[in-house]
């Protein structure tokens, strides 16, 4: 490229918005939102009619809260969740919005909990779940939200979840069987659990309810027994017979738009390449037309008061920040209120473009490319291949900072929905079944061999990048087929599928048998051999490309032993490798300084191997917890900073 864009900071890439997750009050007279307060995003609140006129009601100062919260039915509390370094047990709060009282509901430390449900037949209460008596099972109690009083409602002993109505009874239970299907049951006359419905391990991962309406008599589901893709059901619980709302033969109903009284469905979104809206409820669908009608970007709802009058929605763009607005259903008069990121708004950012690649054995890839301003066809550029977690996720159309930062340094990305990625039906999901490591990872090297076919990359110059399973496939990219990648970065990804599931979170254990039953059978002797096979842990001693590693210390989905080991095999071998830590992080990097420090030594590695372009290191590391544990050295540009 002759002339190059703007060099878009890291800063402006990878701040916190200045708002997210908005939501209307019931009665539609004010919105609570997210914002920094000193740097942390905090709960603010302002008049529906003068949301310039925001001020925070919280004052955490440690970390962010959770992307997270609700109204209560009385208008008078935002409900809202925080952890501690990540550790992601979850403690649940409230705040009183007229005077800034805030109290915990659920204890800690060492406590993970989860709203079960709220009602508007009991606007002073809610059903919230913890794992306190017992790490291994969630029980239910019925909590005075002023107060903060607990009265157990279930003692659990056996069960992953539970399912529950408007009026906080537990209708049925849930757990796994030892075939990773799903059994739900509920209580007979006599207080005995019989099963009420199986969910077959193939429809596992794209069937589940949704909610109950209000009255109690339907039951509502993203279905897809009897159908390959998950279709919007509902159920007659005093007949038994069940209607299809919704359903589509390409991709998922994967959202699902209830009424904020009778909690039946008003619209219904799937999602192929972009998201596309069904109203289904008659006098829904000229709201929805107004809404959809105008824009270049997606839909997406973000609430309505209890008399459907006020609703706020967003507009999802791949090449501009989100918009939020209000639609005043009775005056047909919408009018926009911020976008989550202006400090991205008139920044030089690309389009990302869906495309379709057929895999080695017929299946349809669907991902998304992100080019760099002005390349032009047939550039062969460097490339980064950007691998999603999960793996039971997906990649989607939208603004990425990722793939926006990347295209930026001159790569062009692509993120590939390789097999057991979701929204595509269930026989794309279940392809996936014992090929991690295998069909899987074929998948993203079809996706490479196709963009080196289309002249889009250099083949020398491929890096491959990701997070969670996307780091485990980082490694596997390194191990598996040694020199097909110049260079691999991991963030919190798994070295060893044995050590991985051997140390899951109590609270997982219940699911266990999905992982079984998906990943390898880690109870015969077998089946721990094929996960060995299928761990890169064991093909250290291939390696022979740079690797950046990076790991949260309080993970507790991979734990940072799975970092720590690879890094001893790989220093065992004489292979040099470049690791960095967290302290005050887990799952991934919560702090925006954490953030920025990762993307400048990311970017640092990048430019070293692949040749593309790095905002100079500056003030990248100041605030960030950021330590490296080895090969600071091998990073130019790093050595003295």
């Amino acid at each position: 490229m002759d002339n190059p864009p703007e060099l878009i900071s890291r800063r402006r890439l990878f701040s916190d918005p200045e708002r997210r997750v908005v939501r209307i009050s019931p009665d539609g007279t004010h919105v609570a939102f997210q914002a920094p307060l000193d740097g942390i995003l905090n709960i603010w609140i302002a008049p529906l009619d003068d949301v310039g006129n925001a001020r925070p009601v919280t004052e955490v100062r440690d970390r962010n809260i959770a992307a997270w919260h609700l109204w209560t039915h009385d208008n008078r509390y935002v409900v809202y969740a925080r952890d501690q370094a990540g550790d992601e047990n979850w403690q649940i709060w409230r705040v009183d919005v007229e005077t800034g009282e805030s109290r915990y509901l659920t204890p800690s430390p060492g406590v993970t909990a989860y709203i079960q449900q709220r009602s508007l037949h009991f606007p002073a209460e809610l059903l919230i779940a913890h794992n306190e008596r017992d790490k291994r099972y969630v029980d239910l109690y019925r909590v005075d939200i002023a107060s903060g009083d607990a009265a157990p409602v279930h003692l659990n002993e056996e069960f992953g979840g539970f399912f529950t109505d408007d009026q906080f009874h537990v209708r049925f239970a849930s757990r796994q069987t030892e075939n990773g299907a799903t059994e739900y049951l509920q209580r007979n006359g006599k207080g005995v659990w019989e099963r009420f419905t199986l969910i077959d391990v193939e429809d596992a991962l794209t069937t589940r309810p949704i909610e109950y309406s209000s009255d109690g008599r339907e039951l509502y589901w993203l279905d897809s027994r009897g159908r390959n893709t998950a279709a919007v059901v509902a159920q007659d619980l005093r007949g038994g017979q069940s209607r299809v709302l919704a359903e589509d033969q390409q991709s998922d109903y994967v959202s699902v738009v209830l009424d904020p009284i009778t909690r039946r469905p008003l619209a219904a979104a799937r999602q192929f390449e972009r998201i596309e809206w069904q109203a289904l409820d008659p006098e829904f669908e000229e709201t929805l037309a107004f809404l959809t009608q105008d824009s270049r970007g997606d839909l997406l709802f973000a609430g309505m008061s209890q008399d459907r009058r006020h609703i706020l929605y967003a507009y999802q763009y791949d090449d501009a920040p989100l918009e939020y607005f209000h639609y005043d259903h009775v005056a047909k008069h919408k009018r926009r209120l911020f976008g989550s990121v202006p400090a991205l708004e008139n920044a030089p950012l690309v389009p990302m473009t869906p495309s379709t690649i057929r895999s080695r054995d017929g299946l349809d890839l669907h991902c998304y490319l992100s080019l760099p301003d002005g390349a032009e066809a047939g550039a062969k550029l460097p490339m980064v291949l950007l691998v999603h977690g999960g793996p039971w996720g997906r990649d989607a159309w939208g603004l990425s900072a990722n793939h926006q930062w990347l295209a930026n340094r001159g790569y062009a990305v692509l993120s590939v929905n390789f097999r057991g990625s979701t929204g595509f039906g269930k026989a794309f999901v279940n392809a996936a079944n014992l090929e991690w490591a295998g069909k899987m990872h074929d998948d993203l090297i079809d996706a490479v061999d196709w963009a080196i076919a289309e002249g889009i990359a250099d083949p020398s110059r491929i890096a491959i990048m990701g997070g969670s399973y996307g780091g485990y496939a980082a490694l596997v990219g390194l191990t598996f087929t040694p020199e097909k990648f110049a260079c691999a970065i991991d963030l919190v990804g798994i070295s060893s599928l044995v050590t991985f599931i051997n140390t899951i979170p109590e609270y997982w254990k219940p699911w266990k048998s999905l992982w079984k039953t998906r990943m390898g059978d880690f109870d015969t002797p077998e089946g721990l051999q094929f996960l060995e096979e299928r761990s890169p842990l064991n093909r250290a001693d291939r390696i022979v490309r740079p690797l950046l590693i990076a790991q949260g210390a309080n993970d507790v989905r991979v734990k940072a032993s799975e970092s720590d080991q690879i890094v001893a095999a790989m220093q065992k071998h004489g292979i040099p490798v470049t690791y960095i830590s967290y302290p005050d992080e887990g799952h991934g990097l919560g702090h925006a300084e954490n953030r920025r420090s990762f993307a400048a030594v990311a970017e640092a590695f990048l430019a070293a191997h692949l040749g593309g372009r790095f905002e100079p290191l500056g003030d990248a590391f100041e605030g960030s917890s950021l330590e490296f544990k080895a090969g600071r050295g091998l990073i130019p540009g790093l050595q003295d900073q």
